[in-house]
């Protein structure tokens, strides 16, 4: 399993270079690799497990970000009425709304250890092409699906990170016209 020690962080060159798409099918160090992220994601989202290993919380994370340029992520996030945990690999985003949106108080990464100010403007809803990784059959299958909201902003995120981008160099102060996606109350 990947701990902080593992991650690199802003300033390192490979975190803006551009992932390399997997071979599928998979290789086992591939599947691994994703399982790995997976468990990060997981393990740092609980409290007492996080503690003793002393995690960062996580709903995302990509190969990028533990120094492997492999286009392959996970991503974890527990929502209200399903919660959406994914092995992603090769993603292609296919179409995105023209809806934009933010998060309230800004983004934040595993990789980028500074505090930062300002908003990242992400597509409300995206479409995507993706290998998934199937846990029943223990491969990757190729899915076409479409996120909205939270899920979508994550998705981006991590996204991101497998074309060389930080969130930190799309950092607005403020965004005119968009709508946050958690209201302030």
């Amino acid at each position: 399993m990947f701990t902080m020690k593992d991650l690199i962080y802003e300033g390192h060159p490979n975190l803006t270079k551009k992932s390399k798409e997997i071979k599928i099918p998979a290789q086992e160090e591939d599947i691994k690799l994703g399982l790995d992220l997976l468990k990060f994601c997981v393990i740092s989202q609980d409290p007492q497990l996080n503690s003793t290993l002393n995690l960062r919380p996580a709903v995302g994370i990509s190969a990028v970000q533990v120094n492997i340029l492999k286009r392959i992520f996970a991503i974890h996030i527990k929502m209200d009425n399903k919660p959406i945990s994914m092995i992603i690999a090769n993603p292609v985003i296919i179409s995105s709304s023209e809806e934009l949106t933010y998060l309230n108080g800004g983004e934040g990464c595993l990789s980028v250890s500074r505090e930062t100010e300002g908003l990242t403007p992400r597509h409300k809803e995206i479409t995507f092409e993706a290998w998934i990784y199937d846990s029943r059959s223990k491969r990757f299958l190729f899915k076409r699906m479409q996120l909205t909201g939270y899920p979508a902003v994550v998705f981006q995120h991590e996204y991101d990170h497998l074309e060389g981008i930080l969130y930190v160099s799309k950092l607005y102060p403020t965004l005119e016209g968009i709508k946050p996606l958690f209201n302030e109350d």
